[in-house]
């Protein structure tokens, strides 16, 4: 509904009351509503400068929505910017936030249309001011508005921080397992007890200011033992005693709660184990009641306004107004609010507050309260008259720093006191509770004029020049010469002077509330920015968004690590934090190993069956992090036994058991290891070899023991086992739980391939508001094409490949598009993988592509912060990308591309080519293997082992044991020759059709003690042959025979006893009768020598 047009009709011009900045500035040319006809022309003051304003009385609160603005009706004069304030008794106003700034709103671009915005969020208020900020240049400020929202209204109960309203509950006793409670507040107060509940158990719920900060205190239950701790705090908000209306709403569901203050959400769940809020008799608002405990006598009441008051559906503030309430005899319960008496200034880099003194005087005397983000600036400066001294006395805080004025001055480090105090002879500085007086040497007089916050301009010389930093923040109090300054007799010209400055508001805010640091990064703060100190949370970033670990074990495989103790982060940016695990890679599949603390072969036994015993499993991560590796594992398993003594497991094949396991989401389950669910069984009741034949488990015949694995993941990790059968004379049962035991990563793999150019996958619209990151791997023979888009009305986001060395990533979050490209020094189309990383946030916006450097672009400091999509999500773009896209995350979410593309015409699951791109680790004449979800390194033609074939391969041999290697030529078969053989070929023949005798490349490494000694020997059809040998004095001997010759040649190395030891490597390298030999040999210490 529309509330008022400036300008309305006569009969309707009460809505509206419009007054001038200044008596020098006429307050209206003419008035008139939106597209009125011709003749009313608009708002246009006498003077276009930053000090006009155009103020509005609804005559009640009201609840705003949307404002619209035209310029002054067939002429040049328009707003192209402006600021709202608004305020409900025409003082202390405060400015209308956007994305966490003081918004200013686009105005018009010519003198007739309409352009209209819709509130973020609705201002319940009675007066708007708009403040024109910029106008068309070739005109003047001309201005029509029109505001909408509808009628409001509310009970207002006024607290004076004495009295204190209690809710007395009908049966003396409140049991709740879930509260609402909402309410509405403001306050000039940084402290006092909003409402406070107790109980005799020791339950409580207490919401109170401390620090001009939310505190919410609570406990639903602690143990005497303190094995159970259930208090909870959880702090909230700034900056909230600027006697502004704040909005709370706390919902609990048991230990589940969501405390929202003015928009922002918080969710968190309570400590301890109980889901019950125990209180007594009442809940008080504005205070706790006297009890004679200290914790009582220590908290102040809250001392300003309260509406809204809603305590599970019971209306507080109407009960309280209808007298079913009754307040405590001390103080005044009010209900209607009363307003302070302060009056704030504003100050921007550019601002100054000149306000004259008593000249001449011998008492110097200057107070104010100011409040501040920034670690320096001027505060207040006055040229002294100054009577002849000799020189001039500076007072640089480093002198100061001697005085016990130190502690109130920490964040003001960077302040030099120069000329402000030079020839005093005392000087007291009092902040707060302390004070501190200064002895100097000379004798001063007051001057004429007090500046606050900075300088006009003129005044800006070298020797005010010591003062660089003007201040930017707030001021209130402020005190000259013992006066109170009258600030609105300065606003109005009639006292002193000013520049930029906003008299009646304080519009500081707290960039740090809500925090956009993550993962409990540290928020700091200036005037207009903030920072994230990421140190010891395992992210990184602007806002510590990204992981810096791998997100599996599989990541780390195919950066070639070998098996080992690893960090991981299974979510990447998620919210669950980093975890350590085992990476074995030992095998051709990675196993992830997860461990608890539970010992094997646990003993229980001799219990009652008034209570049953129960192993607790407490795991190295969290269960949310185990159920994270388990869902995108392709198997998990976990060994479990259970060895028996008069002891019955699962009591089959039809009791009740006696023993279960506690799984993932505290289910129970009645299986055994080497079954499955549902089924009532042990392993040798699945495989039908139980000892006795009746039974499925062989405990359930009192017989040894029931081993082996749980591998249904979906149930696992273990958590809990509760064992029954132990209560009779000489029952014992003895536990065993190996670790959880993950292999494969699905999401690693998780890939599809764009086979026609108007192929593409649709997912559901991206969540990414403030904090957005997209990271995936793709391979291509294009040129060009887009990875992935999603739209909004105006606001988008987009990866492409823009040519066959350019990457880019662009959006629009409503302040203007903006691209950001990585430019490849080497073709990106080259059918490899490449990764590629963005990242989106209030702070900045960066892409990166595999290793090149970072590209970074800052957010404006003003402007729009929210991305805002409505359309769905396309991988593969309308636009067309062929290749391959594997591992795509957003915000630590694994889209399943492979799911997905078994439905989607001209995409297909999976993806070819791995070895392309991951060949180069397969070591040593490793061969790699392409697999469907990955790939794999062939190590049997070499010498190595492991997953990329750097394992040597050895063996011990003692004396006479040999080993023999068949080489045939193909047609013919194999004679096995051997007397007495270690190992031989398990292969019945082995051919080698492209077999040379004109030359060999041979490696190999040893060690031994034992001279003389044949390390290899070679032999072929004829009578050539080659042998490596260790002579009886410990020298290593290489002998050729390669026909033409009646004796071998022989090479030997006669200066270094081979025959100690330590490992030598062997390389030898012929061509023809061209012989390289290569002998390394490792002595004592670290020393290498090649012959």
């Amino acid at each position: 509904m529309r509330l008022l047009s400036a300008g309305l009709p006569s009969s309707a011009r009460h809505l509206l009351e419009v007054f001038p900045p200044n008596p020098a500035s006429p307050s209206l040319k003419s008035a008139s509503s939106l597209s009125t006809p011709p003749g009313a022309g608009g708002w246009s003051p006498a003077d276009s400068d930053h000090y006009q304003w155009l103020q509005v009385d609804f005559g009640s609160r009201k609840q705003l929505s949307a404002v619209g603005t035209q310029g002054r009706y067939s002429s040049s004069d328009w707003v192209t910017q402006y600021r709202m304030l608004y305020s409900d008794t025409g003082r202390n106003w405060k400015p209308y936030h956007q994305d966490g700034n003081i918004w200013a709103f686009p105005g018009n671009t010519n003198s007739d249309s309409v352009v209209r915005h819709d509130l973020q969020h609705p201002v319940i208020a009675r007066y708007v001011r708009i403040v024109p900020l910029d106008w068309n240049g070739e005109g003047q400020i001309g201005l029509r508005i029109e505001v909408y929202g509808c009628s409001y209204w509310a009970d207002v109960i006024n607290f004076d921080g004495h009295v204190v309203l209690p809710y007395r509950f009908r049966n003396k006793k409140m049991k709740t397992l879930k509260d609402v409670i909402s309410l509405k507040f403001k306050t000039s107060e940084s402290e006092g007890v909003i409402f406070h509940g107790e109980g005799q158990q020791g339950d409580y719920i207490t919401l109170e200011l401390k620090k001009a900060k939310l505190v919410l205190n609570l406990n639903l239950g602690s143990n005497q033992l303190g094995s159970i701790y259930g208090h909870t705090s959880v702090m909230t908000g700034s900056l909230l005693d600027d006697h502004h209306w704040h909005s709370i709403i706390i919902e609990r569901h048991g230990r589940n709660i969501n405390l929202t203050l003015d928009r922002h959400m918080q969710h968190f769940r309570t400590n301890g184990e109980f889901d019950y809020l125990d209180l007594d008799y009442e809940i008080t608002f504005g205070g706790m009641p006297f009890s004679g405990k200290p914790s009582s006598n220590s908290r102040k009441n809250f001392k300003g306004c309260m509406e809204s008051i809603n305590y599970n559906g019971n209306n507080i503030t109407d009960l309280a107004k209808r007298k079913k309430l009754e307040p405590s005899n001390m103080g005044n319960l009010s209900f209607s609010c009363v307003e302070p008496h302060t009056v704030p200034v504003f100050f921007n880099a550019t601002s100054y507050l000149e306000v004259p003194g008593r000249p001449s005087q011998d008492l110097f005397s200057v107070s104010f309260l100011f409040r501040t983000w920034n670690p320096s600036g001027l505060l207040v400066f006055s040229n002294f008259f100054q009577p002849p001294c000799h020189g001039r006395k500076h007072l640089p805080l480093d002198q100061v720093a001697q005085s016990p004025i130190q502690p109130c001055l920490e964040h003001l480090q960077e302040w030099d006191i120069h000329s402000l105090f030079q020839c005093l002879t005392t000087l007291t500085i009092k902040n707060f509770f302390l004070m501190s007086h200064l002895n100097l040497p000379s004798f001063i007089k007051t001057g004429e004029k007090y500046f606050f916050g900075g300088f006009p301009i003129q005044m800006n010389d070298s020797e005010h020049s010591l003062f660089q930093h003007s201040f930017q923040g707030c001021m209130q109090f402020i005190h000259v010469d013992d006066q109170l300054v009258d600030l609105h007799a300065v606003e109005q010209g009639q006292l002193g002077s000013f520049a930029n400055v906003t008299i009646d508001m304080c519009a500081i805010i707290d960039r740090c509330v809500p925090n956009h640091c993550e993962h409990g990064g540290k928020c700091t703060q200036t005037w207009d920015s903030f920072k994230c100190t990421c140190d010891g949370t395992g992210y990184s970033g602007a806002t510590c968004h990204n992981s810096i670990y791998e997100l599996s074990c599989e990541a780390y495989k195919h950066l070639g690590k070998t098996s080992n103790y690893y960090w991981i982060d299974p979510d990447g940016s998620g919210a669950l934090g980093p975890l350590k695990v085992y990476c074995n890679m030992t095998e051709d599949k990675v196993w992830t190993t997860v461990y608890h603390d539970l010992q094997m072969q646990t003993s229980v036994g001799g219990n009652s069956l008034e209570k049953l015993p129960v192993l607790q499993l407490n795991y190295s991560a969290t269960m949310d992090q185990i159920s994270a590796i388990t869902s995108s594992a392709e198997y998990c398993e976990q060994f479990i036994s259970y060895s028996c003594k008069m002891s019955r497991l699962l009591n089959t094949p039809e009791g009740n058991p006696y023993t279960w396991w506690v799984g993932k989401a505290n289910e129970k389950h009645y299986y055994w290891g080497g079954s499955g669910p549902g089924i009532q069984k042990c392993a040798c009741g699945i495989e039908r070899n139980c000892t006795d034949p009746k039974y499925y488990c062989n405990c359930d015949a009192d017989y040894k023991k029931d081993t082996g694995m749980l591998s249904y993941k979906e149930h696992l990790p273990v958590s809990q086992i509760v064992v029954g059968d132990v209560d009779r004379p000489g029952s014992e049962a003895k536990i065993s739980v190996g670790p959880v035991r993950c292999q494969g990563d699905r999401n690693y793999w998780n890939a599809a391939s764009f086979v026609t150019s108007s192929s593409y996958l649709h997912f559901s619209t991206f969540q990414g508001e403030t904090s957005a990151d997209i990271s995936f791997y793709f391979k291509t023979s294009a040129s060009d094409g887009v990875f992935l888009e999603n739209l909004g009305n105006t606001d988008f986001i987009k990866l492409e490949l823009k040519s066959a060395t350019e990457v880019s990533f662009s959006f629009d979050v409503g302040n203007g598009p903006v691209e950001i490209v990585v430019r490849s020094p080497n073709q990106l189309n080259d059918d490899q993988w490449h990764r590629v990383h963005a990242e989106r946030n209030v702070k900045q916006a960066s892409l990166q592509v595999d290793q090149l450097p970072l590209e970074v672009r800052k957010a404006p400091t003003e402007g729009h912060t929210r991305l805002e999509l409505y359309s769905q999500l396309y991988v593969g773009g309308q636009r067309g990308f062929l290749g391959c896209i594997r591992s795509l995350r957003m915000n630590g979410v694994t889209l399943d591309l492979e799911e997905r593309a078994k439905v989607t015409p001209g995409v297909k699951p999976g993806c070819s080519g791995h070895c392309t791109s991951y060949g180069i680790y397969c070591a040593n004449g490793g061969k790699c293997v392409e697999k469907y979800n990955g790939y794999s390194c062939d190590c049997s033609k070499t010498a190595y082992d492991g997953p990329f074939c750097i394992k040597d391969v050895g063996a011990f041999f003692e004396e006479g044991m040999w080993l023999r290697y068949n080489f045939h030529s193909p047609g013919t078969s194999m004679k096995d020759l051997v007397s007495r053989t270690l190992l031989s070929s398990a292969d019945p023949e082995i051919t080698v059709p492209d077999l040379s005798l004109n030359k060999e490349e041979l490696s190999f490494s040893f060690s031994t003690t034992k001279a003389p000694c044949v390390l290899l020997y070679i032999s072929s059809y004829t009578q050539d042959f080659m042998a490596v040998l260790v002579k009886p004095s410990g020298n290593l001997q290489i002998r050729y025979s390669l026909g033409g010759t009646k004796e071998p040649y022989n090479i030997d190395v006669d200066h270094r006893n081979m025959a100690n030891g330590q490992p030598h490597t062997v390389n030898v390298t012929r061509n023809g009768r061209d012989i390289v030999l290569q002998v390394s040999c490792r002595l004592s210490g670290s020393m290498t020598c090649c012959l």
